[in-house]
């Protein structure tokens, strides 16, 4: 009984799910993609991931479309005299086949519990989870249970101050260089990295947005442009999304909980709703100038029998006072 306890307690210290396998897939510097956070069922999260992007993609990008895989000239190989060169053609092949067939998204290991990231190859992560929000934020129909925020990647450096200085200098390009502009904040979370101060890399970053021109400006209320800085061990993920506020920092769960009082002037809600008040509001006029209308009608009606009714007064007093004379003519002297 001990030896083969012992046997199993050997076989699962070798083998268990602490020791990384050789090639698995992780995240690293050069990825783009989706950061998704989930609530303490990541297997879940994945499938649910993959279920949304794809269905969203497919109404965005097209269905998606894979190469046949090519083995002509296998024959020749096989004939090579020389080993070596045949067995780097192969490599070769093999290689360019994987590439035009890798799928649009595939999961790797983030690096960070309760966090997955889905690799992506040929989208755009900004325009597709955008899409997605601006979809669950005019429905409000909510389609995860598990997943929380989602939020898209189209660059990674290595999570060095350095590195991810020289890395904004040219990412931030397209939204904040001159005669590019606008309003801006930046939002800072660290997984498993302890050696980057939050405070000079928010410092160092918006200094960048300033150099690129100096109308960039800061508005933490409701900036036009929100820098997500996303460190995970020695990755750092930056991107450069819009409508942070409105969709709820790309929440997934609250995005389809937002109040009306915060929906009240966004034209992609409320232009519905705005049809109906106007038509309810002419409708309201309209009842309200019959109603006026009425009391006017009413009051010229009251008025009639006022008069009327001094007029007859008048006639009654006047025929009394007629009595009353000819009777004190027939009285004798």
């Amino acid at each position: 009984m001990s030896a083969s306890a012992g046997q199993k307690r050997s076989r699962v210290q070798y083998g268990g799910p602490t020791k990384r396998q050789k090639g698995s897939r992780q995240l690293e510097a050069g990825m783009q993609g989706i950061l998704i956070t989930c609530n303490m069922n990541e297997r879940k999260c994945v499938g649910e991931a993959y279920s949304l992007l794809n269905e969203y993609a497919e109404e965005l990008f097209g269905p998606e479309k894979f190469a046949e895989q090519d083995f002509q000239g296998s024959e020749k190989e096989e004939e090579d005299d020389d080993v070596e060169a045949a067995i780097k053609k192969e490599v070769d092949q093999i290689r360019s086949t994987t590439e035009k067939n890798c799928r649009r998204f595939q999961s790797v290991e983030s690096g960070a519990n309760n966090v997955i990231f889905i690799k992506t190859h040929k989208i755009e992560p900004e325009k597709l989870v955008h899409y997605i929000l601006k979809d669950l934020y005019t429905t409000k129909k909510q389609k995860s249970r598990v997943i929380l925020r989602m939020l898209p990647f189209s660059g990674t450096c290595k999570a060095f101050l350095e590195d991810m200085k020289k890395y904004a200098e040219t990412f931030f390009q397209p939204w904040f260089k001159a005669p590019n502009k606008g309003t801006f904040q930046i939002t800072y979370k660290a997984r498993n990295n302890g050696h980057l101060d939050r405070e000079q890399v928010i410092k160092e970053l918006a200094g960048i947005v300033g150099s690129l021109n100096p109308e960039n400006k800061v508005d933490l209320t409701n900036p036009q442009y929100t820098v997500v800085v996303e460190i995970i061990k020695n990755v750092c993920c930056i991107t450069v999304v819009e409508d942070y506020i409105r969709f709820r920092k790309y929440n997934l769960q609250e995005v389809v909980k937002e109040s009306k009082k915060e929906t009240a002037d966004d034209p992609l809600t409320t232009q519905p709703a705005k049809i109906l008040t106007e038509t309810q509001q002419t409708v309201e006029t309209h009842i309200d100038q019959k109603s006026q209308e009425e009391i006017v009608s009413e009051a010229h009606q009251e008025e009639a029998i006022q008069v009327e009714s001094a007029n007859e007064a008048d006639k009654s007093a006047a025929k009394q006072l007629k009595e009353h004379t000819d009777t004190k003519e027939e009285k004798p002297e």
